[in-house]
């Protein structure tokens, strides 16, 4: 299909993206990180996602459990009852102390019943990519069923977009991608995604240009200086995912795209 025959319904997510609930500011992928990004002003959060043993989606970012809980080994070789025991809060403060592992569906109730929204980051178990990818895609399309705007369901696993590609076509993708790669942007419409996530130091003008130009939208992580934020987005960048929930929280508050409030203040100033 080429660009031109590609339809490009209308963007539904804000531009300012909330990292692992508040970034830094609260124990990741947690209830409190939520609650504390959406304090800051954020409608919009990035989370990682992956499988119980026994098939239950949670949020995790690492495989293992040491980092960010008082488990230890392999986080996805243990059912949920086991999982929801751990404390997944002390490892940030004695204030957090007791906070749980967080499942997907208390993530949903949560969001919707708020109204805000989120970027699922697909972060399969090494081995587990394709089960993962279909697994999310069915919680999601159910636990989504009346949202008016889907969760953004991305991953750096091909395996994991082609399963949900394949199992709920009509969700939305998009292409996580480290390093910048020719071709990246036809990886990326191949899965049928919607957008690619580029680790920032890779983008410029003139990718963001051809993404965008091939029908792809184009977002990156993780954006915690204002100035590589505001450099970004004057290129034309669609969405940012950023740790630093109080440094942006007059912005994400507006809920404007940054690059176009620029325009208008300088059109002004010309007048």
């Amino acid at each position: 299909m080429s660009p031109s025959s590609r339809s490009t319904p209308a963007w539904p997510y804000p531009c300012w993206i909330a990292h692992r609930g508040a970034g830094k500011l609260a124990p990741e992928n947690t209830l409190a990180a939520f609650r504390m990004g959406a304090e800051h002003g954020f409608a919009m959060f990035e989370c990682d996602v992956k499988l119980s043993a026994d098939g239950e989606p949670f949020l995790l970012h690492d495989a293992e459990l040491d980092r960010t809980t008082n488990g230890q080994g392999l986080a996805g070789a243990q059912p949920w009852d086991a999982l929801s025991r751990l404390d997944a809060g002390s490892w940030h403060g004695r204030m957090y102390a007791g906070e749980p592992l967080l499942r997907l569906e208390a993530l949903s109730r949560w969001l919707q019943s708020l109204g805000l929204l989120v970027n699922l980051e697909i972060k399969p178990t090494p081995g587990d990519e394709q089960r993962t990818g279909r697994v999310v895609a069915e919680h999601v399309a159910r636990l989504w069923a009346h949202a008016h705007v889907k969760p953004l369901l991305s991953s750096f696993s091909v395996e994991a977009l082609r399963a949900v590609q394949r199992t709920c076509p009509d969700l939305p993708r998009a292409l996580l991608l480290e390093r910048w790669a020719v071709d990246g942007v036809k990886l990326a419409l191949d899965l049928g995604c919607q957008a690619i996530v580029v680790h920032h130091p890779e983008l410029d003008r003139e990718r963001i240009r051809a993404a965008q130009a091939a029908g792809l939208k184009v977002l990156t992580y993780t954006v915690n200086e204002p100035g590589q934020a505001a450099a970004l987005w004057l290129s034309g960048l669609d969405g940012l995912i950023t740790d630093r929930v109080d440094t942006f929280e007059p912005q994400a508050r507006l809920g404007a795209n940054p690059a176009r409030l620029m325009t208008l203040a300088a059109d002004a100033l010309a007048v």
